[in-house]
């Protein structure tokens, strides 16, 4: 059934109509406005023109528009509605309205230079029944000189900031009033419309994706998950305006706002600064003057506020989960469901090889310049929900975005939407960015040796170290809820090992699993007891399994380095080398004890 709402609009009074566009009458026929004053004994003419006094669009926060939007959140009294869904308006005319000679119908305009065939201007006619995806009105009520309409707008609307206009014409004339600027409409996405491309089925799920304004962002290592409360604050004052800012800054036309991927994409760009002067500066550098550090940071309102009223100055500093807090806030504003995702051991592929890859010189001594690749100990992003008709079918759904300025895409630095379904199976051909995420969640670590020639050759593969414990708040409450399954196979089954097989067929090294080699040794390392802790000695165990059936001697080699969370090698503190013998398969292992002492 058809939902009705209150709608924006308070048009000017009688007086203040001074500029009034009058067409279809002769300069004679006229009324004379000279000095605003009508001529002496009145004018027949003006007497029959339907004028349009003032607009009620009911848009006050407890009124039934703002409640039957779910809009009512949101601070103010503007008219803030959502697409694909009626609402309410009154017109008060200068006579009563008569359906046998009087005209009437709405023009509601976006954007810089609205056109019909852009969707950014809607000319909304007056109809005797409404009809789904449509843009159209209908009396509803009348009350002497006032008449209430039913609008109703289309699920593929653009959103953003509207203009009205109401046009009224008879036998005679046509006078359109005067767009004031308290008439502003505000449109958003409805994921409580069918029709809408971010559609969510449960009630329970739009209470947590799109009303509830704080959340939970997780960071640390897979064995010391931590968590911090973000402010997410989409319903408070300035919120909408700073988004819509936002959209706006990034000077893409309004015309392609009705997509919420051309949104999510616009919006994983402005976040970031490094090329369009974005919302946030992102800093790792560990000096944070001339700003505030990333860490001090505990929700968005204050970052979009400062970044609004500055003019679009970005903001400093950020580190992913800013990034991430923030894109959850513009996007819940604007009506998209949205969470903020955080995955340990978080890979960083600069290549597009779908491998993270780890050169060495043939000592087996790293090769710093071409070590770019990194493994974060936890990267913060987004998902977000929509339909994806662009894709083949099963595509929609949750879709990852990230806006930590990364890698660039199309030649910006934004990332997303992809498809975790696209994820899971290697389907990375699939938009958008499908090869960087897919590294981040389920790429090998590869070790190549240099060769004397100058070659490389892949000498070591860890199958299992990247994409752990992707973590969300849970819908409801404030656990944590584990989502790995989403973004991938189970680690080590078959499945999983033909979604990175299928996936690298499709990045720079498609050889790299195209000739399987025989590993009849395997090398574990477990870090004993409950992990480091400051000031004591760490203790590791390397663990080797000879599978053949002939006795092996290999070559240990051991380095230990301090790294930024970010994978960002700091300094190298140890480096062994050891000759193990390990007899023939005999179902037992060689433990290596290593122990590390904290430097003094």
């Amino acid at each position: 059934m058809r939902q009705v709402c209150p709608g924006l609009f308070r048009q000017p009074e009688v007086d203040d109509v001074t500029d009034t566009e009058m067409t279809g009458m002769d300069e004679e026929e006229k009324p004379d406005r000279g000095g605003g004053e009508e001529p002496q004994g009145g004018d027949q003419h003006d007497a029959h023109i339907l004028k349009v006094n003032s607009v009620d669009l009911m848009s006050e926060q407890s009124k039934q528009n703002r409640k039957e939007h779910h809009t009512d959140l949101y601070d103010g009294d503007d008219l803030i509605l959502r697409r694909g869904q009626t609402f309410l308006m009154w017109l008060n005319l200068s006579r009563p309205f008569d359906p046998t000679t009087d005209k009437l119908h709405l023009e509601l305009k976006t954007g810089a230079a609205p056109e019909v065939p852009k969707g950014t201007l809607a000319i909304v006619p007056l109809v005797d029944e409404l009809q789904d995806d449509r843009w159209e009105a209908m009396i509803v009520k009348e009350e002497g000189e006032r008449v209430q309409l039913s609008v109703n707008s289309t699920p593929t609307a653009v959103i953003g900031r509207y203009r009205l206009s109401v046009v009224t014409s008879g036998l005679e004339a046509e006078l359109t009033s005067i767009h004031q600027p308290a008439d502003n409409i505000y449109m958003l996405f409805n994921p409580w419309c069918e029709d809408d491309a971010v559609f969510m089925d449960e009630e329970e799920e739009r209470k947590e994706y799109v009303l509830n304004d704080i959340g939970r962002l997780y960071y640390g290592t897979e064995q010391q998950i931590g968590v911090r409360t973000w402010n997410f604050g989409q319903f408070s004052g300035g919120m909408l305006a700073s988004c819509l800012f936002v959209l706006e800054k990034s000077g893409t036309p309004a015309s392609g706002w009705g997509s919420p991927v051309n949104i999510v994409r616009v919006v994983s760009a402005m976040i970031n600064s490094p090329d369009d002067a974005g919302v946030v500066e992102g800093n790792w550098s560990g000096d944070y003057s001339g700003g505030t550090s990333p860490a001090a940071w505990s929700g968005s309102v204050e970052i979009l506020n400062n970044y609004h009223e500055g003019g679009g100055m970005p903001v400093r500093y950020g580190q992913c989960w800013v990034f991430s807090g923030v894109t959850t806030t513009v996007l819940r504003c604007l009506g998209i469901p949205t969470r903020s995702v955080t995955n340990f051991s978080s890979a960083h592929d600069t290549d597009v090889s779908l491998t993270t890859d780890v050169y060495l010189d043939e000592s087996l001594d790293p090769l710093d310049s071409l070590n770019v690749d990194s493994i974060w100990n936890f990267h913060v992003w987004n998902d977000c929900w929509m339909s994806r008709p662009d894709l083949p079918a099963g595509m929609g759904g949750w879709q990852a975005v990230d806006a930590t300025p990364q890698e660039t895409s199309q030649g910006t630095f934004r990332c997303g939407p992809a498809p975790l379904a696209a994820l899971r199976s290697g389907q990375v051909y699939l938009r958008h960015d499908c090869p960087f995420v897919f590294a981040e969640v389920n790429s090998d670590k590869i070790y190549w040796q240099r060769n004397l020639d100058g070659t490389f050759t892949q000498i070591h593969n860890e199958k299992h170290i990247v994409g752990h414990h992707i973590s969300t708040k849970a819908v409801g409450s404030d656990e944590r809820y584990d989502i790995t399954h989403l973004y991938k196979q189970p680690e080590g089954s078959e499945e999983e090992r033909i979604a990175v097989e299928t996936a690298s067929r499709y990045g720079s090294k498609p050889e790299t699993y195209s000739a399987p080699s025989a590993e009849d040794v395997s090398v574990q390392v477990t870090l004993d007891g409950d992990g480091p802790l400051m000031g004591s000695d760490a203790e590791l165990s390397i663990t080797f399994t000879n599978g053949s059936s002939e006795q092996r001697s290999v070559f240990l080699h051991s380095q230990v380095a301090v790294m930024y969370y970010t994978g960002v090698h700091k300094a190298t503190l140890r480096r062994d080398r050891t000759e193990v013998d390990l007899p023939p398969d005999s179902g037992e292992s060689t433990c290596c004890p290593l122990a590390l002492r904290p430097l003094c």
